[in-house]
């Protein structure tokens, strides 16, 4: 992570004054695993505090969070938790993709961050926003720039002056200099919002 922040102050000069403003990076990196990813569905959209209270209520009716014990919950059991009907079909597809070993976590590390996401974007919504989160703070992979990140849009319309949101090209230019540490950039790029981090 020190090798990754060194770079990145040397290479750019907005974000090294993002860097010591914000300090030392925090990342965070939980397992690569099917409860990862399930708790990343919960999360899409709702705020920390909200979808922390959903998980924990759904884990509790679960027991654990597996494929098995998933499906046999009835998706009307998972709406009184608070989940919505589309989120409790996405984590049962994704359940059911997994216990027939159509999404095989074991296999993730070893394989590439485009393989990563067209295994997991198989299931119904996982789409590349999610598997990129998954890269970044489960598989801990170290190069990862998500252009369709709304909060990474705005934090470098913000840091560099831009009159609107960059596109995905404008995104991938200013990033050159940060390759290979990518992740840890859009790490403090989220933090210069001085809102919740994915992580």
């Amino acid at each position: 992570m020190q090798k990754a922040v060194r770079h990145l102050k040397k290479a750019d000069p907005v974000l090294a004054a993002i860097i010591h403003k914000i300090g030392p990076c925090g990342l965070q990196f939980r397992p690569p695993t099917f409860e990862s990813l399930v708790r990343s569905i919960v999360f899409q959209q709702l705020s920390g505090r909200v979808a922390t209270v959903i998980y924990d209520r759904l884990a509790a009716a679960a027991c654990e969070i597996t494929p098995p014990r998933l499906l046999a919950l009835e998706p009307a059991a998972m709406r009184k938790f608070g989940l919505s009907g589309q989120k409790s079909a996405y984590i049962l597809d994704l359940a059911r993709l997994t216990a027939d070993g159509t999404v095989d976590f074991t296999v993730l590390p070893a394989i590439g961050d485009e393989e990563v996401i067209a295994s997991l974007t198989r299931v119904k919504g996982v789409g590349v926003w999610t598997a990129q989160m998954f890269l970044m703070f489960a598989l801990a992979r170290p190069d990862v720039l998500p252009t369709g990140d709304l909060g990474i849009r705005k934090a470098m319309q913000l840091a560099y002056g831009l009159k609107e949101l960059p596109k995905p090209d404008v995104m991938e230019k200013i990033a050159k200099p940060w390759r290979p540490h990518a992740s840890v950039a859009c790490w403090y790029l989220w933090r210069s919002l001085d809102g919740p981090a994915a992580g």
